[in-house]
């Protein structure tokens, strides 16, 4: 199985690739600013067959660049019904610094991040797709349409979460920006995170990787969690 990513544009977002192996089909997730020419680097060096985009929200940063990579590979890419209208309206989840930031780097233009085929992604939805069996599970909070994609390892491969804003190293997704909700996020980290294992590699949105041990053993906000969830017994 092939598993590359790289930090993109002025916002560091993580874009994955995702293939069986080399030679093969492969799944892009989250392409930001910048990310398009190296996806087609990679692309090209493995020798892959884009299939589809997969985007964990609808945020700019992680959606920057998925009309030049969908619409050029002419693949689909999938969102969350929740953001959707994010693609249509970029500005529609930013805050009003990041507009500021966006008129300096992009000289006052729109960004078009619409391609011509979305398709929506649903809660607990199991996606076969080039060869690289991912389940979803919706997890509200950053944005409303915030999702994550799992992979449940095979072989030497372990379990992956590709969380999004959901959950970096050390720390989780802020709820301050449009649609932001921080008792969604509370639920989310509740509900998404506990029934992963602890050796899943965690494949953020922005950051260095971690684990689910390393997270649940240091991470201040799931042991905050753990201080909050209801006590047991007599």
């Amino acid at each position: 199985m092939l598993v590359t990513g790289f930090p993109a544009g002025p916002w560091g977002t993580n874009c994955f690739i995702i293939a069986d192996g080399p030679g093969h089909e492969c799944l892009i997730i989250d392409p930001g600013k910048d990310a398009a020419g190296p996806i087609n680097d990679v692309v090209a060096e493995n020798k892959l067959r884009p299939v589809a985009v997969l985007l964990s929200h609808g945020h700019l940063d992680h959606t920057w660049s998925v009309v030049p990579v969908a619409d050029g590979y002419e693949i689909p890419a999938y969102i969350h019904s929740g953001d959707q209208h994010m693609l249509e309206n970029p500005l529609s989840g930013i805050s009003s610094d990041m507009r500021m930031m966006l008129a300096q780097i992009n000289a006052g233009r729109m960004v078009d991040t619409e391609p011509a085929d979305v398709r929506l992604l649903e809660d607990d939805m199991s996606l076969e797709i080039a060869g690289v069996p991912l389940t979803t599970a919706h997890a509200p909070g950053h944005t409303p349409g915030s999702i994550v994609f799992k992979y449940g390892g095979a072989g030497e491969v372990p379990p992956l979460l590709f969380s999004g804003d959901l959950l970096f190293q050390g720390s989780i997704g802020r709820t301050d920006l449009p649609g932001g909700d921080h008792a969604a996020m509370l639920r989310s980290l509740q509900t998404v995170l506990p029934p992963l294992p602890d050796e899943t590699v965690v494949l953020p949105g922005h950051g260095p990787q971690s684990t689910m041990a390393a997270e649940r053993s240091s991470n201040p906000f799931l042991l905050d969690l753990d201080e909050q969830a209801p006590r047991r017994g007599l």
